[in-house]
């Protein structure tokens, strides 16, 4: 299970866990942790049930990725003993975690094989990411490094502040950002530096 993290929202990492679910070759999982500020749901275009734990749903467009909702309703023990069944899972999941370094994002973090982190290039942003990556250190989960969301190039000085490679840059596009051809092709690119370098 790779969690995809990052200080502050609207940082692009819903749109990365997707972005690279879709770029990634094989079975992907994609999983929605934001249960305060869940979107993943909504960009993948399925149902988020009204309560309790949501069943795992296929992309609409996009057989080889499934969507799992943020559940509704659920105390922080059901929360977390339902992502360690989503980590059993055969396929790979990618974890869509709450913006932040507070509780709620410590679970996903806990609870995943690793964490990319996602920001953008501005100092109030790059100082929570940076936040985000000790955080994640602290509960033992190793940072695989980081993307740099809404830029076509990014100094190597993030990674350095990450204290990670930085494994590549994903450009503003239009809204839908995913269908854009430039961000499918930026995913693609990362989805084959992460597999290139066994970080999966």
């Amino acid at each position: 299970m790779l969690a995809i993290a990052g200080g502050k929202g609207g940082s692009g990492k819903t749109t990365t866990t997707l972005g690279l679910a879709r770029a990634l070759d094989g079975e992907v999982l994609a999983v929605d942790a934001d249960r305060d500020m869940p979107n993943l749901h909504a960009m993948a275009g399925v149902e988020r049930p009204s309560g309790g734990v949501p069943p795992v749903q296929s992309h609409p467009s996009d057989p080889s990725v499934s969507v799992a909702p943020a559940p509704r309703g659920t105390d922080d023990e059901v929360f977390e003993r339902w992502l360690q069944s989503l980590a059993t899972d055969d396929r790979l999941a990618l974890v869509d975690c709450p913006a932040g370094a507070g509780p709620d994002a410590a679970v996903p973090l806990r609870v995943a094989d690793g964490v990319i982190i996602v920001t953008q290039l501005c100092t109030p942003a790059l100082r929570d990411a940076a936040k985000t990556a000790a955080m994640a250190r602290a509960l033992g989960t190793p940072v695989i490094g980081g993307v740099v969301s809404r830029a076509r190039v990014a100094p190597d000085a993030v990674g350095d502040l990450l204290d990670a490679p930085l494994l590549g840059t994903v450009p503003d596009g239009s809204s839908p950002v995913l269908t854009n051809p430039t961000v499918k092709a930026a995913y693609r690119r990362l989805a084959g530096v992460i597999r290139g370098e066994g970080l999966l």
